[in-house]
């Protein structure tokens, strides 16, 4: 029996049940998505006690659901894996989803008033830190490394990409402001788009390069028209960035607002697929179109909740097209095995994007703690670069180049786990030093912003001012059940010490004091 006959194990204990057909396929369905979930969230229990992302769990647990051949050269089994491979194929549509969503949250930052403020600089920073993490991937993989320029491109062209979930979740974790944090903010926003143009200018040349091996099918249909259909899709973006703007008024009802805005993603995907481009640069027009006619980032908090299943999913589905026997045998990539690949682009891209980051903060004048650490939190990379790679294969795999295509997503799944490993890291140490955040209370709020008309405060006073300082400035953020819970007693033993609250003061004020 042929590795594409063996069924998974799902399949054989359905069929133990004499099932109709019809039953067969949707419950076979149903329970596969059921496991990818549970498997999902059962891996992130394992990496929360490392403190390693989520997104290394899944990966990894897609990686345990392939089928068995893939991963363990050689094995003889009467089964293919835990997920029936019909499955993992008609999940083929989540990339475009997952593209879309992040495409879209990356957006809430595209702020016109804040790219005002921020100038053009913002924009060179965004060229030289993508272009130059690209350019030295593509030299060492082509004369180091001996890799077919084609390949190279578009490894190279990934390389541009940053993880902006990543980056988001540390800062939002730390609290941290300033210069540094909204500089950073708009260069990874920025980012995924010079990432994205040089994508696709990378897998047309890689196409028509690979058409025939010498390069002479390079022409304006393979290279010229995939750019126009982007800018096709870009125009559309923006047009149904007021088409949301006019269906979500603010008297709309939360449960229709996310209907809304998940139907217009979803239409957007599709119109992108029959032009079989990516949705990502359309997604971010019209995420930044809504945000500056509305103001309204409660759309992009409701939707943040909503995708996490379907970020569970796209993740572990990727890592069920990892080929761990292609990824420990010699290369047709060049002369090394692609694990040597794998860890060289991790390793180059990192020093591509803090040198670029350097340069370009160094030709725009930056201060010194912005050119030295800026770098550190371009680090990650995961979603937009992995989603694109899929789609790279998918067009590999369509043109008759399977190979180019697996040999393509090993290399950056296999990256983004070492990305997602020491990225957050990287991003909260480049927070740290830039002194965009701090775990000392007397940096974050001075004795001088709670004390009133020079009046002496007690140790215990002052503290109690500067906490309370720091819960009217994040009073809006959500709290979890045991935030509010601490809250409350917090307020219980004021009470209990005679404080009372007072607006001139401050949140509590001893009465005795009064």
């Amino acid at each position: 029996m042929s590795d594409n006959n063996l069924p998974s194990l799902i399949e054989l204990m359905l069929k133990k049940l004499n099932m109709s057909d019809s039953a067969f396929n949707v419950a076979m369905v149903i329970i596969s998505i059921a496991v990818i979930l549970f498997g999902g969230f059962l891996g992130t229990r394992i990496t929360k006690k490392l403190k390693l992302p989520n997104v290394t769990a899944y990966i990894i647990i897609g990686i345990l659901l392939v089928p068995i051949w893939t991963i363990i050269p050689g094995a003889k089994t009467e089964i293919s894996g835990i997920i029936p491979k019909s499955v993992i194929n008609g999940m083929e549509f989540l990339t475009e989803i997952a593209l879309a969503f992040i495409a879209f949250s990356a957006s809430e930052f595209f702020r016109i008033k804040t790219l005002k403020k921020a100038g053009i600089s913002v924009i060179i920073i965004t060229i030289f830190e993508a272009v130059g993490a690209s350019i030295l991937v593509f030299l060492v993989c082509k004369f180091a490394l001996g890799i077919d320029t084609a390949f190279a491109l578009v490894l190279a062209a990934l390389a541009s990409a940053t993880a902006p979930a990543s980056t988001i979740m540390t800062i939002r974790q730390t609290k941290a402001k300033g210069e540094y944090v909204d500089t950073l903010l708009q260069v990874v926003a920025l980012d995924d788009v010079v990432s994205l143009v040089l994508y696709t200018v990378a897998i047309s040349v890689c196409m028509a390069m690979t058409s025939d091996g010498s390069g002479s099918g390079i022409s304006f249909e393979s290279v010229g028209l995939p750019i126009i259909k982007n800018f096709a899709c870009l125009a559309v973006g923006f047009g149904m960035g007021f088409l949301l703007k006019l269906l979500i008024p603010s008297k709309r009802s939360t449960d229709n607002r996310l209907i809304i805005v998940i139907a217009i993603i979803f239409l957007f995907c599709g119109i992108c697929s029959l032009l079989d481009q990516s949705p990502l640069l359309g997604c971010m027009a019209m995420g930044m179109v809504y945000i500056n006619l509305t103001d309204d980032d409660k759309l992009f908090k409701q939707l943040a909740y909503f995708s996490p299943p379907i970020m569970l999913c796209f993740f572990v589905r990727s890592g069920m097209n990892f080929n761990l026997q292609s990824f420990t045998n010699m290369s047709m990539l060049g002369y090394v095995p692609l694990f040597v690949v794998a860890l060289v682009y991790f390793v180059v891209r990192i020093a591509g994007k803090y040198g670029g980051a350097y340069a370009g903060c160094a030709v725009t004048k930056k201060e010194k703690r912005i050119k030295n650490y800026l770098g550190l939190g371009l680090v990650p990379q995961a979603g937009v670069a992995i989603g694109l790679a899929t789609m790279g294969a998918r067009i590999f795999i369509g043109q008759g180049h399977a190979d180019l295509g697996n040999n393509l997503v090993t290399i950056i799944l296999a990256s983004s786990v070492l990305y997602e490993l020491v990225g957050p890291g990287l991003s909260k140490l480049g927070l740290y030093l830039s002194k965009s955040y701090t775990t000392d209370i007397n940096e974050v709020v001075p004795e001088g912003n709670v004390s009133v008309n020079q009046e002496q405060l007690s140790p215990v006073e002052l503290l109690t001012r500067q906490i309370e300082k720091i819960r009217q400035e994040y009073k809006d953020e959500v709290l979890s059940p045991e935030e509010e819970a601490f809250n409350e007693a917090i307020d219980d033993y004021y009470e209990a010490l005679d404080f009372e609250v007072d607006k001139n003061y401050g949140r509590f004020v001893n009465r005795r004091r009064r």
